[in-house]
């Protein structure tokens, strides 16, 4: 693994232990200029681990790290000039204004015209006639975006987030995701943890995920997916109490053991040659009198790839 010019966060062999225990295991990472980069893994991965030594919050025991062309280990500051962080709570002062928080953000960082700055991103989130309402005021979207704008301040060429649309609603959580895709689209370049695969799947470009320290599988999502198969049967029974022969049925039509979610009455499986799985499954279903409610032949999703890459583990 090498540096090059097309590369905005480079990671060779970090490794982290706290108490003899590791953190971090030997993980490598490579996440081109300008792409969304999604850090996936179970909790107790070595997500957060790896954001905090990336954006000089703490040192690895070991490896080599690279952000926006600086050295973490030697050269913090310059890392620090180049880097946005949003961590997974907001960091504004809910007493003062959404102006007031990025004028104090603007000049912790020495930047000139600081009330200037503050404008333009209060603009830019949409949160120009809100400007002057103390932050303590803001719905959670509103605040998270407050969040997100004082992380770009100094305009940085790598943005961190860190699960950052934790316990925003859904419409929260897609204005977020429309801000992050604008940031992109600007050439900035995000290194995202999350615990919503779907957030994952709709914003990055390629995946990482973790798991034990170590990076375990790597791809664009569909890349990741296809790892599984082409396709997947989904049957939901009318009755509970024919789960058990749908499970036995597929087993049979299927390319893996079947996955049954009892809460939903449904049962999946991939499958090789959907149209003659299909018939099998159909003629099998009446031939037993079972009543299924829906039949769906879908591609797999990252939460399939996610539960099958960490034996289940979230």
């Amino acid at each position: 693994m090498s540096d090059s010019p097309g590369t905005a966060v480079l990671a060779e062999g970090l490794r982290k232990s706290y108490r003899g225990s590791a953190a971090l295991d030997g993980l490598d990472l490579d996440v081109p200029a300008g792409a969304v980069c999604g850090l996936l893994g179970p909790n107790g991965a070595g997500k957060t681990t790896t954001v905090r030594i990336l954006s000089t919050l703490l040192r690895a025991d070991a490896g080599r790290a690279l952000v926006a062309g600086h050295d973490v280990a030697r050269d913090p500051a310059g890392v620090r000039r180049s880097i946005g962080l949003v961590g997974q709570h907001a960091a504004v002062d809910e007493q003062l204004s959404g102006r007031q928080n990025l004028e104090m953000f603007a000049r912790l960082s020495h930047l000139g015209a600081a009330a200037r700055r503050a404008d333009e991103l209060l603009a830019r989130f949409g949160l120009a006639d809100t400007g002057r309402k103390p932050a303590g005021r803001y719905s959670g979207g509103m605040r998270r975006r407050l969040d997100l704008a004082a992380g770009l301040i100094l305009r940085p060429k790598v943005l961190f987030l860190d699960e950052p649309t934790t316990g925003l609603d859904p419409g929260a959580r897609n204005e977020m995701w429309d801000a992050v895709r604008d940031l992109v689209a600007g050439g900035t370049t995000v290194l995202l943890t999350t615990q919503y695969l779907e957030e994952a799947d709709r914003l990055a470009d390629m995946i990482c995920v973790i798991d034990h320290g170590r990076v375990i599988a790597r791809g664009t999502p569909e890349e990741l997916k296809s790892r599984l198969g082409g396709d997947r049967i989904d049957v939901v029974v009318r009755e509970r109490r024919d789960l058990a022969a749908v499970t036995e049925i597929l087993a049979k039509v299927g390319l893996a053991e079947p996955r049954a979610e009892p809460a939903v009455r449904r049962v999946s499986v991939p499958v090789e040659e959907r149209v003659a799985a299909l018939g099998d499954l159909t003629r099998a279903l009446r031939e037993r009198d079972i009543a299924a409610e829906d039949i769906a032949v879908r591609r797999p999703t990252l939460d399939e790839v996610f539960l099958t890459l960490t034996g289940g583990r979230s």
